[in-house]
Parts: structure tokens; sequence; C-alpha cells
């Protein structure tokens, strides 16, 4: 009796010691397919082991019995990728409109982006209030980078630059941006002085801030990207750099002798490969990296044939940001049928030199324009819907995909995200479909988990709902 008391007692401890040698963890993942986003490769019988915000790890699926986990996610079926970034959003409308646009921050969640890049605009102390709410945890949202308030000339368009005309004042507005601790810098083009967009980006640079920024016509993209400029945004920049006649475009802009709306057809029509591919490696080279936006580009082309008015997202914005829409509608339905033709060539043109550049070496990050002002370029979908443009440009899924995922933390120096990995933020998302074979399979979601927090799809669709009904 005594030996089989002892031998109870013995297996009770071992037992007891086993589980205690089980690692505690919040989630684990298995059975998925987990996307090796740097090369495309389906890793299989793995798990996914999550603590806190972090990745404990990738771990063959025998590890399992390892750990303990809070929460167990069979991802039978499922493709599994790191969170995605939206690296050119907009916030902005004025103070009225400042719980409209922080209504917009659940929407990326909602639609497996789990980071965004604010482009600047007018609500500056508003979105760099909402960053530190966001990493406090007070505040559902993507993570959230910016650039506060952007550099522009005396006398700019928007509301709520910072106008410098002398290097006193450049040194002065980037003191000020660097204690508010912006992620970047970002330049726009128009009433900026050359000579002080050069120096910008040159006192930038010496500060180790990165920058980003539209392209002044007065100046080439060789000056720009040799001075140091980290990413261009928009496509239309990219087209004059192709053109053999960038630099004399560029003398008679500063000249005052020629305006935006003529130049641009003019750089379309003078075109060259040749040109293009020269000037797109330097970018390379230099490490000017390009956020394409082709979603607003497509939208404005295209007003002529699809006007919106029956898009089912509209739903989620409120009246006064589908207000600010209203301006490019106006604008775009004044041009005469020939305008309305030269249009489609830019846009048509404009995406078929993303091949060009990914062949030349020059960094693509998917940015979308979403926001405020940009007509029908919708906040969370809007990204799904540009990773669809760089796949009909000639980007295969894989690569629309990784612009997406790894070259927005590598822009704004964030090792920790980007990848599935040890050490890396818990940012994940479970998609029913495979997005290598389908780019619009990233539509298809099926669970978020964004810094720890798994949402699955009926968590998701609460969300978009609480959206809808602010909105209204």
């Amino acid at each position: 009796m005594k030996k089989i008391l002892l031998l109870t007692h013995i297996l009770a401890s071992c037992v007891l010691l086993s589980s205690a040698q089980k690692r505690p963890v919040d989630v684990l993942i298995k059975s998925g397919n987990l996307i090796e986003i740097q090369t495309g490769k389906l890793l299989t019988k793995k798990i996914i082991v999550v603590k806190g915000k972090e990745i404990v790890g990738v771990f063959d699926e025998s590890q399992a019995k390892n750990f303990e986990a809070k929460k167990v996610i069979d991802a039978t079926g499922k493709f599994i990728i790191p969170g995605l970034w939206d690296m050119h959003v907009h916030f902005g409308g004025g103070d009225t409109l400042i719980q409209e646009n922080k209504n917009l921050l659940p929407l990326y969640v909602a639609h497996g982006i789990t980071a965004v890049r604010d482009a600047a605009a007018d609500l500056s102390p508003s979105v760099l209030q909402w960053r530190k709410e966001i990493a406090d945890g007070a505040l559902f949202g993507p993570t959230l980078f910016t650039s506060g308030p952007k550099l522009e000339g005396y006398k700019s368009t928007w509301i709520g630059d910072i106008e410098v005309s002398t290097k006193e004042e450049v040194n002065k507005s980037l003191d000020s941006l660097q204690k508010m601790k912006v992620n970047f810098i970002k330049i726009t083009d128009n009433a900026i002085k050359p000579e002080i967009y050069l120096y910008i980006l040159a006192e930038a640079k010496k500060r180790g801030i990165k920058t980003s920024g539209h392209v002044p016509f007065a100046l080439t993209m060789d000056e720009v990207s040799a001075a140091g400029l980290g990413s261009v945004e928009h496509m239309s920049y990219v087209l004059k750099a192709g053109s053999t006649r960038d630099k004399e475009i560029s003398e008679k802009v500063m000249a005052g002798k020629l305006a935006y709306r003529v130049a641009l057809p003019m750089a379309l029509q003078s075109f060259d490969e040749n040109t293009a591919m020269a000037v797109y490696r330097r970018m390379a080279k230099n490490g000017t990296a390009v956020v394409p936006t082709l979603s607003i580009s497509q939208s404005t082309a295209f007003l002529d044939q699809d006007n919106h008015q029956n898009d089912a997202y509209l739903q989620y914005l409120g009246k006064g940001l589908k207000k600010t829409y209203e301006w490019r509608v106006t604008r775009a339905a004044q041009d005469s049928p020939d305008a309305i033709t030269e249009r489609h060539e830019i846009y048509f043109k404009t995406t078929s030199l993303l091949p060009l550049l990914l062949k030349a070496g020059v960094t693509i990050i998917a940015g979308t324009d979403a926001g405020f002002l940009n007509s029908y370029v919708y906040p969370g979908l809007g990204l799904h819907k540009e990773l669809e443009h760089y796949v009909k440009a000639g980007l295969t899924p894989l690569q629309a995909l990784q612009s997406a995922i790894i070259p927005g933390p590598t822009f704004l120096n964030q090792p920790q995200y980007g990848n599935i990995a040890a050490g890396k933020s818990a940012d994940i998302v479970l998609l029913n479909q495979n997005p290598l074979e389908n780019i619009e399979a990233t539509q298809a979601i099926n669970t978020v988990i964004l810094r720890g927090e798994v949402y699955d799809r009926n968590a998701l669709d609460a969300i978009l709902e609480e959206v809808k009904k602010k909105a209204k």
C-alpha cells in the first residue's frame, strides 16, 4: 500500500512539474499558413506565440506543448501576414471636424491596418495627442506616426502649415518640430522657395530626420534626391523626372513662365524610358523612396465615369468629411473633354512607371492619401484598393503586399514592426484566402491582432457598426 501511495505521489509531482514548466503566454496561433513576407514562402506546421504586445516567437508545432496559452486560435485554412501599414493619410478639415476625424481611427484596424503615417494637415495638435493616447492604451486605433504641421512657403494655400522663407525660420521650425517629437518632416510645393526647400532637406539630414514631400516643379528629381529627400509623395513628380525636358521645365517654372497644369502634360509628351531609368537608379542610390498614392489619382482622374455617390463606404463617414470631398468633384466637373482625356492618359502613364521604379531599385511604400479633401479614397478600405492598383500596374501580389508591410517601418526607423518573428510587435492579420494568389484576398479578413489584442470577425464587424452609428 505504501508503494502505491509513493508511486501516486511521484506521478502527481511529475504532472505538476510538467505543468509548471509550461511557459504562460497570452495567444497561440496554430495550424495556419504563415506567409514569410520577405520571400513569399508559405510556412506550415508552425505556431505563433504572443505574450503581451510582443511576439515571443515562431516555433515548430511540436513545441506547442511547451506553452500554456490563455487563448488558442485555430488558423486552419487561414493565411497569416503582419499588420498592414498605410504610409500616407490625412486628418483635417478644421476644428469642427476633430471628432469626425477621430472616428476614422477604428476603420483602419477593422481593415487590418495596424499603423498609419499622418502626412500633415490642419489638426496636428489633435493628431499628436491621439498618437500619445494610442501609445498609452487610452485610445483605440492603429499605431500612429506623424509629421506634425508641414513646412511651406509664405501664403500657402493650406491651413495649418508652418510657413518659412529664410534659413533662420527653417532652423527655428525644425527645432519646434523636434520638440514635438515628430516622426518625420513633411514639405510641400505650393508656395515654398526652391532654395529653401533644398535647405530644409540639407538641415533635416544633418539632424538625422527623415523627410517626405511633394517636389517643386522648379526643381528636378535629381536635385531633391541628391539633397536627401526620403520619400516622394505622388507619381506626377516621378513622371516629370523621366522627361527629356525635365531641366527645361524646371527652369521655366522657376522663371514663372510655366504653370503646373501645362508643365505636367509637357512632361508626359516628352517622357523617355531610358532617361527615366537613369534618374530612378540615382534615386535608388540616394535612398529616395516613392509613395504612389494611386488611389487618389484614379479616383479623381475618372470622376467622369464614377461619381461614387452610391458607394456603400460613405456610411462610415461624417457629413463634414463628405462635404470636404466636393471641391475636387467640382473642379473635375469643369474640365473640358480634352482635359478629361488628358487626366486619364496621365493616370495610365504614371501607373505604368511602378515596374520601372522597382526595376531601378527604388523602394515603393504603400500609401493612399485617405482622409479629408481626397475624394472617395476611404480610410481603411483605400489601402486594399491601392494594392489592387499596384498589381494592375504590373507588380506581383507579393511585391504589392511587401510595399504595405516592410518599407514603412524601415522609413520610420521602427525595427519592431514589419515581420512575424521573436521580439516584433504583435500586429498580425489572419486572412481567409491567399493574397499571393489574388491581392483582393487582403480584404478577406478573419482576425486582426493589434498590439497583442485579438479581434475576431465578430469584433471587427462590431467596430464597423459602431463607426457607422457615430457617423450618423
